[in-house]
């Protein structure tokens, strides 16, 4: 098995959003589990995406963290197909992506990898007072102080294959001041079934926002570049006018972190739903052989 490390929404290696890529053997089916996992954890990558090709145009994607398996990931989306690309396995051109979110169609385009999201869902607003003191208590900061500002945006659950709690913030300055209480953090994304909370500011001109994004419950305390995250953030945006239809959005991710990432989203609409598409580029840092066989897991 060919394996990779590849940064992704970034053109420059060590930036962006580090994943796994493991580009199964021709002909052999997903390795156990256990093992997927495992190899996760070797790695220590918020996600590692373990590749099946199923024709010309056609993969399999299934992305684990250190602790389980998710559904759909979009920075090691785009680092699958960087992986693709750079190893000469697939050149410009459409492609259709098998995930547990369902077949989604990516394009590729020189250095720029652009993928569909599932179709985007808004689910619960957290209204109860007691609620948004408790969230933005969590994440470090006071809603007495943040709601002069960020009304009418509230707290929302949004998908576009992952749900994710978007949680708007005042300032850039309030954004990077966030230091999440980790534990209770995972206890409340287990609560409210999310994968973590999504913070965003409309503070700063350079970007539609800047965001944060913390998932402990899957063991990732922060990201620095997250796909299905600013593609619920893009259906947020249109949902609540600070973003429209047909509008190209980008979003500044992991400055916190030191991996400045910038992830691109486009939004359609498309009869009585919307599209939402998320890209960016993406550098390969490392390649090599997975030697650890499904049978020594």
């Amino acid at each position: 098995m060919k394996l990779f490390i590849v940064d992704a929404f970034t053109s420059e290696p060590f930036g962006g959003n580090p994943a796994g890529v493991v580009l199964l053997d021709e002909g052999s089916g997903f390795p156990e589990d256990t093992f997927c996992i495992k190899t996760a954890r070797e790695l220590r990558y918020s996600e590692t995406a373990f590749v099946m090709r199923l024709d010309a145009r056609g993969f399999r994607v299934r992305y684990f963290t250190p602790e389980a398996e998710v559904d759909l990931c979009g920075h090691a989306t785009i680092g699958t197909f960087t992986a693709l690309r750079h190893s000469g396995r697939i050149g410009d051109g459409d492609y259709r992506l098998h995930t547990r979110s369902g077949e989604l169609c990516v394009e590729v385009r020189g250095k720029n990898v652009v993928m569909d999201m599932a179709t985007p869902a808004a689910l619960d607003t957290i209204t109860d007072e007691a609620a948004l003191a408790e969230l933005y208590r969590i994440m470090g900061l006071e809603w007495a102080t943040q709601q002069a500002q960020v009304l009418p945006l509230l707290p929302q659950l949004v998908s576009t294959g992952l749900p994710d709690i978007l949680l708007p913030v005042r300032s850039l300055g309030d954004l990077a001041r966030i230091e999440p209480d980790f534990p209770a953090l995972a206890a409340l994304s287990k609560r409210y079934g999310a994968v973590g909370v999504h913070a965003f500011t409309r503070d700063g001109s350079d970007a539609t926002c800047h965001v944060r994004n913390f998932a402990p419950l899957y063991g990732i305390d922060e990201e620095s570049a997250t796909g299905t995250a600013n593609g619920a953030l893009a259906y947020y945006g249109l949902l609540h006018g600070f973003i429209a239809a047909g509008d190209d959005c980008s979003f500044m991710q992991g400055e916190k972190m030191g991996r400045p990432s910038v992830i691109h989203a486009h939004i359609d609409k498309l009869g009585e739903s919307y599209a939402v598409r998320v890209g960016g580029e993406g550098a390969v840092v490392a390649e090599g052989e997975l030697l650890a066989a499904p049978a020594d897991a």
